[in-house]
């Protein structure tokens, strides 16, 4: 140690605690345990949010953080996808679809320019098309029909195919060829004929590692290729098919499949060595990036998981939903504000409606006291200063225009709405809120936006886009975003619509991937979180997310258990990663009391500590 400090520039500290911003090759003594301590890069795998269509056997293109995925299987026995998805780093995207429903093609280029070629339908075929970030078209075909997850490696205008499955040899195929941009050329042949294998690299220097043949059996056999010719390296250390591969021919990842179906191999050049293990076993999943920031998706049977590699100084923990404790009462469709940490959960229905009011702590829901009119209802504010109006009560779903006030010990009824409705989206702070839409009859809905000045309670001259309520929000009184929804009152019931609220007009946005109602939400206008909800008719809850990040939606973490008509809190949290869903209902009472808390993805030091043996 006493050549540290010339070595690499510092001093060793001295700290009580670890450090938890980014502090690689720092070595530092921990005074409360006794230990020398570092933080080091390793490679470990982390949740990424799912795909929206489940498959196998897909078409991979691009980055960690600009990934394409298409085509695919998404049944066993086989149901073939034309469905098309973008990665942005955080959830996947809809895209336009594949011209031809296939799956185990070979596949290559980047999210904005990819190529997928072979693959089959009913039938191996030659069909290849291409994507220029918009749309999928037409272009030469394959010389040799095959499918069963040949290798893919290269970019739009240069890539290479290899291996899979070709009936007419029969069986296992060794068949190479090159790609132009328009035209597949045949080259010389692998030396070992195999399908479903990991790949690596570019036209002129791939790696194809693992796979299958009736003569190999599921193999470890690796072959590298000058732009020429192909040679057999070193093996994998585990033998399989059905994997994925990505980065280059110096520095590869092979995931997946094999005994386990998590196994990760690192390839330096020269030698593949064992690293963390992956999460979810599967096989015939779909990879691509680079050795050290990579992506694998999908796999065997129709599958969703999404896991990112990284080799780094930190640690990252993806995006998740935990569960926290339960409400005293169970409800649906009642009001939420607040935070994660201090949230308030007032009225609701339980059969009949009720006036309950509960205080979350983080940990302990505890009751508070009612609210004056028991009601389904909606609401703003923070744990102390609330406000809460309009909503449904008896006889028959009656339309309310009520409204509370809470100031943390007692509920006040002071000026009421100028619109009577119930399952209003809800905005903003105890003395500067916004309600918009909501049911406005028992078989109709409102599209009237009304702000709250702390006294009363003015109608603006904008109205929604889309009549509507029983939705989620995000946002403030003058920057609100409108997610979802009710927009009938009558079949079908469900919506994708996107509003945002400037103080004075809305302006519809990119719809959400999933048409839903009772759906609940928080976070910004620009980055906002999406949860729960009914599908059309009320006979299917979902679990699923979708977050927003002022552009786009994607998917997201998916929820423990999946409810419709719950109530949130962490509208206007300064991001959307964190905040809480609570109550809610699945397709039938009871209704839940469970609550679940969600934090976004974090990043810790990777520290280990220093030892002399």
């Amino acid at each position: 140690m006493t050549t540290y400090k010339e070595i690499f520039g510092k001093y060793v500290l001295n700290l009580a605690s670890d450090p938890t911003s980014d502090a690689e090759g720092q070595v530092w003594y921990n005074t409360t345990s006794g230990t020398f301590k570092s933080v080091l890069s390793s490679g470990t795998w982390s949740s990424g949010s799912p795909l929206i269509t489940g498959r196998f056997s897909a078409g991979a293109a691009g980055t960690q953080t600009a990934s394409l995925a298409f085509g695919g299987s998404t049944a066993i026995p086989a149901v073939n996808s034309t469905a098309t998805e973008k990665y942005n780093g955080t959830g996947w995207s809809t895209a336009n679809s594949l011209n031809t429903a296939r799956r185990g093609g070979g596949s290559f280029g980047t999210q904005t320019a990819a190529i997928y070629a072979g693959g089959e339908t009913t039938v191996r075929v030659t069909t290849t098309e291409s994507y220029n970030g918009t749309s999928w078209t037409a272009t030469g075909s394959l010389n040799t029909a095959r499918s069963d997850n040949m290798g893919g490696t290269g970019i739009q205008t240069a890539g290479l195919v290899f291996g899979g499955f070709a009936p007419a040899v029969p069986g296992a195929s060794n068949a190479t060829e090159k790609f132009n941009g328009s035209t597949w050329t045949s080259v010389n042949n692998m030396n070992s004929a195999r399908w479903s294998l990991g790949a690596a690299g570019t036209q002129t220097a791939s790696l194809g590692f693992g796979g299958y043949s009736p003569s190999l059996g599921v193999t470890a056999v690796v072959e590298s290729y000058d732009g020429t010719n192909w040679t057999t390296t070193t093996s994998l250390n585990t033998a399989r098919n059905a994997l994925a591969g990505f980065g280059t021919q110096t520095a590869a990842i092979a995931a997946g499949s094999g005994p386990t179906g998590v196994a990760t191999e690192l390839w330096n050049g020269t030698t593949w060595t064992t690293q963390s293990s992956m999460a979810t076993p599967r096989s015939s999943l779909s990879g691509d990036g680079i050795s050290t920031s990579g992506l694998v998706f999908g796999g065997e049977p129709n599958k969703a998981n999404t896991e990112e590699w990284n080799v780094a100084s930190t640690v990252i923990t993806g995006a998740a939903w935990a569960a926290g404790g339960n409400m005293t009462t169970p409800k649906q469709n009642g009001a939420g504000f607040g935070t994660q940490t201090a949230a308030i959960g007032a009225g609701g229905y339980t059969i009949p409606y009720t006036n309950n009011s509960q205080s979350y702590n983080g940990s302990t829901w505890t009751n508070t006291p009612t609210i004056n009119t028991a009601r389904g209802t909606s609401g703003s504010g923070t744990q102390t200063a609330g406000l809460i109006f309009g909503g449904n009560a008896p006889p028959a779903d009656a339309k309310q225009s009520a409204t509370e006030s809470w100031n943390g010990s007692t509920w006040t009824t002071v000026n009421s709405l100028n619109t009577a409705r119930g399952n209003i989206f809800s905005y903003g702070t105890q003395t500067a809120s916004l309600a918009a839409g909501g049911a406005g009859t028992p078989t109709g809905t409102a599209s009237a936006t009304e702000s709250w000045n702390g006294t009363s309670w003015t109608t603006l001259p904008a109205s929604m886009n889309t009549a509507r309520g029983n939705g989620g929000q995000a946002g403030t009184q003058t920057a609100a975003l409108a997610f979802g929804g009710d927009p009938s009152g009558a079949p079908p019931e469900t919506s994708t619509a996107t509003e945002a609220w400037n103080g004075s007009t809305w302006t519809s946005g990119p719809n959400m991937i999933t048409a839903r109602n009772g759906n609940e939400g928080f976070g910004l206008q620009t980055a906002a979180l999406t949860f729960g909800g009914y599908n059309d008719g009320a006979t299917v809850v979902f679990s699923s997310s979708e977050q927003y990040d002022g552009t786009i939606w994607a998917t997201g973490a998916t929820m423990g258990t999946g409810r419709a008509n719950l109530q949130s809190a962490g509208v206007g949290s300064p991001t959307a990663s964190s905040g809480i869903a609570f109550g809610g209902a699945t397709t039938t009472p009871p209704y839940s009391a469970l609550t679940e808390e969600f934090t976004g993805e974090i990043l810790t030091n990777n520290t280990k500590t220093i030892t002399t043996s």
